[in-house]
């Protein structure tokens, strides 16, 4: 029998079945091999191939960061562009390229109170606003891959991820919540990604001493639609 074959199947009407007490499984359960990911991890940022893949056209982007909604973006952008960095590899395969970043990486974990020894990954979306597309990743939900020393003293990443503690006895939320959530999110991501800039524009007091010499990169600042956000250098 061919894929195009129709296989009947028998429908059964229930007009008494509800939606209460069922909660929509998160994404972040389920494998994500090919869906876009940003990864934290050795003072290091990178994207998987899947990002690479859906803009092959691109070999430099931007890194946006909104303190106060938790969220990255990575912008495509020209080379010549001011704070562009290159998130791929020269070669034909053009693999994802592990930027090393000291002081943005301290910046983040200092934000989110993170575990600098931990690997942090990100799973993310691409969005179109009005004028362009852009990824989008979520700080508030990463998957978290703790490290440890075994008896030969050697450095053991695990390959369980580890999830927030609010999320250990539920499969996801409640769907008149979810449904909620979705509305307001594609509402924002339609309308305009706006990343607020950070008042303070300085790491706080809690920022790793290892990097406290080290010359920090201006932010650059764009009221495009009137939204202003915090652009970081990747130094």
């Amino acid at each position: 029998m061919s894929e195009h074959d129709h296989i009947d199947m028998e429908i059964y009407e229930d007009e008494d079945f509800s939606f209460d007490g069922f909660q929509v499984v998160r994404g972040e359960f389920f494998a994500h091999t090919y869906e876009p990911s940003l990864t934290f991890s050795g003072c290091k940022v990178y994207v998987n191939m899947a990002c690479v893949r859906k803009l092959p056209e691109f070999s430099y982007v931007q890194v946006l960061v909104n303190p106060d909604q938790k969220k990255v973006a990575v912008r495509p952008c020209r080379e010549e562009e001011r704070d562009s960095v290159r998130w791929c590899s020269a070669t034909e395969k053009r693999s994802p390229k592990q930027i090393t970043c000291r002081i943005f990486f301290a910046k983040v974990f200092d934000l989110m109170e993170w575990d600098p020894n931990y690997r942090y990954k990100l799973l993310g979306k691409l969005i179109k606003t009005k004028k362009e597309l852009l990824f989008v990743f979520d700080m508030n939900a990463p998957e978290v891959y703790k490290r440890s020393i075994n008896d030969d003293g050697k450095t053991i990443t695990s390959k369980t991820p580890n999830y927030l503690p609010d999320w250990q006895n539920q499969f996801g939320l409640p769907v008149t919540e979810h449904q909620g959530e979705l509305v307001i999110s594609m509402f924002k991501d339609s309308a305009v990604f706006g990343l607020e800039r950070d008042p303070k524009g300085t790491p706080k007091s809690g920022e790793k001493s290892s990097i406290s010499s080290e010359s920090e990169a201006a932010d650059g600042v764009n009221t495009e639609n009137g939204v202003g956000y915090t652009q970081l250098s990747l130094v």
